[in-house]
């Protein structure tokens, strides 16, 4: 299943390259990744980490869920437990919890997070807010200069312009909810926004 999902983003990361006219190399220099990197993702040969979506969705000009959706326009999205696209790569597991609405404003993600797992060396900033809320196990959350333990209930709410990044520090799987605010402008239908 695991297979499915990662194929599905690859396709997706393809797809949107192809409308926007842009081959790999544009793609590549507009991102700071290889071409090669890009045409292992688009091959399903690699999986992308959260941070190579970010990158890539910021050369794409595109929200991250776009990675994970179709390209029908909705206005009822209905998720059933565990069967929103997932991505995953170095001890990270991103689930979409509800994206392909037509006009959407936020972006849901269910994050799994192994035990040492995080990027923490590579803090990522966007426009608009961020939400996580921490459903199972701890996580270790620096925004800004500051840095927060979010254990089971836990939520923390922050202006996403700021570098922030996440790191399990314990021995067992973190799991959260993560919502993005999504940015807009008046001429286009959606643009960047984030990680």
């Amino acid at each position: 299943m695991e297979e499915k999902y990662s194929t599905n983003v690859g396709m997706r990361l393809r797809s949107l390259r192809d409308q926007q006219g842009l081959s790999l190399r544009a793609l590549a220099e507009r991102c700071g990744l290889s071409t090669n990197a890009i045409s292992l993702i688009e091959r399903s040969e690699n999986s992308p980490t959260v941070s190579t979506l970010q990158r890539l969705a910021i050369g794409l000009n595109v929200p991250i869920t776009d990675f994970f959706q179709d390209e029908t326009k909705q206005t009822v999205v209905f998720i059933k437990n565990k069967t929103g696209l997932r991505t995953h790569s170095s001890g990270v597991r991103m689930e979409s919890l509800g994206i392909g609405l037509f006009n959407q404003q936020l972006e849901p993600f269910r994050m799994t997070i192994r035990p040492g797992a995080g990027n923490v060396n590579d803090p990522i900033s966007h426009p608009g807010e961020e939400f996580i809320h921490c459903l199972d196990g701890e996580i270790e959350y620096s925004v800004g200069d500051h840095i927060y333990q979010l254990e089971s209930g836990d939520s923390l709410l922050f202006d996403a312009t700021q570098p922030h990044a996440y790191y399990n520090a314990t021995e067992k799987p973190c799991t959260f909810i993560l919502i993005f605010q999504v940015s807009r402008d008046r001429n286009h239908v959606q643009k960047m926004h984030l990680y």
